[in-house]
């Protein structure tokens, strides 16, 4: 009965991701058309709303093209694995119902996010093009650049709460936010939370000017589809985790989730606002500003805790 009430549970989480999926692009293309003094999606249905529907219908119903040259097999697969991966980052939530019990929520997530640079890889390698394989070298090496400074900066909280389960920054923030007292850090992880989006400045994987589309040119229809909700289900699951993290946790309330939507609203202002980064500045700001930083916190929080247990 429980694995059945497990399974219920896991099947609406991933549907409302998808939803929620489907809507965030819908509300992406309206705020760039605001932004750009334009309407957006605004001819199908109400204001436009039936709109990421066709868009899905029209993308899965198109015509399944590959390359004669492409390893097949992995060029069929990476898609699929880059949206299951995307997803299954889903269950670390910390719902009070224990949907599962994830004592190890921050050291899954990471887990989790360091598969996705290989679906990646092999994305853009499997495609058997040049223009391919340079996005996917760009991005994994970002992805992974990154994802070092994400993984020392995550530390540094394990060292504060002293737990690796989501749910106890809930706990540690019922009076006051994190944000409040690391703005800076705050800061740095939203500049990271972008870089591992491969949104805006930091889009090299998908330089249309150099690059035509990165590691997904040679994808089409359904292929296609399945990165693009892959990389926006990505962006929802970071604007949580920020919101988890610096905005307090209370999932049972509602304005954690107009939290979560400001944060993906800021997603989305970015790539409205700033160009894209120079490469070399990309690789300068993660190994010369931000492992410094992050680094320093790891230490600060290190002593600051060992100085809380030598007074207690």
């Amino acid at each position: 009965m429980e694995i059945i009430l497990i399974f219920i549970s896991s099947l609406i989480l991933i549907i409302c991701v998808l939803v929620s999926v489907a809507f965030l692009t819908l509300l992406e293309r309206k705020v760039l058309g605001y932004i750009q003094i334009r309407k957006g999606p605004n001819k199908v249905g109400f204001l436009g709303i039936p709109q990421p529907f066709c868009d899905a219908i029209k993308l899965f119903t198109k015509e399944q093209t590959y390359p004669l040259l492409s390893n097949y097999i992995s060029y069929y697969f990476s898609p699929v694995f880059s949206l299951f991966f995307s997803l299954i980052i889903w269950l670390c939530v910390p719902f009070f119902v224990k949907l599962f019990s994830f004592n190890l929520g921050l050291l899954f997530f990471l887990s989790c996010a360091s598969f996705g640079v290989y679906t990646v890889m092999i994305a853009g390698w499997s495609s058997n093009s040049n223009y391919s394989l340079l996005g996917g070298l760009r991005s994994v090496a970002q992805t992974i650049s990154y994802e070092v400074s994400m993984a020392l900066i995550l530390l540094s909280f394990v060292f504060l709460i002293g737990s690796y389960n989501m749910l106890d920054f809930y706990y540690y923030q019922m009076f006051i936010w994190f944000m409040i007292i690391f703005l800076p850090l705050m800061m740095v992880w939203f500049c990271i939370c972008l870089a591992e989006t491969n949104r805006t400045p930091f889009d090299f994987a998908e330089g249309e000017s150099e690059l035509v589309s990165g590691f997904n040119v040679e994808y089409s229809s359904g292929g296609f589809a399945l990165i693009f909700m892959a990389e926006y289900s990505s962006i929802l699951f970071m604007s949580m985790l920020f919101s988890i993290i610096f905005l307090g946790c209370d999932l049972f309330n509602l304005i954690f989730y107009l939290k979560l939507t400001f944060v993906s609203f800021m997603f989305i202002w970015v790539r409205g606002t700033l160009p894209r980064f120079r490469y070399d500045k990309l690789m300068y700001l993660a190994w010369k500003s931000f492992l410094p930083i992050s680094l320093n916190y790891l230490l600060f929080f290190i002593g600051f805790k060992l100085l809380l247990l030598n007074f207690i």
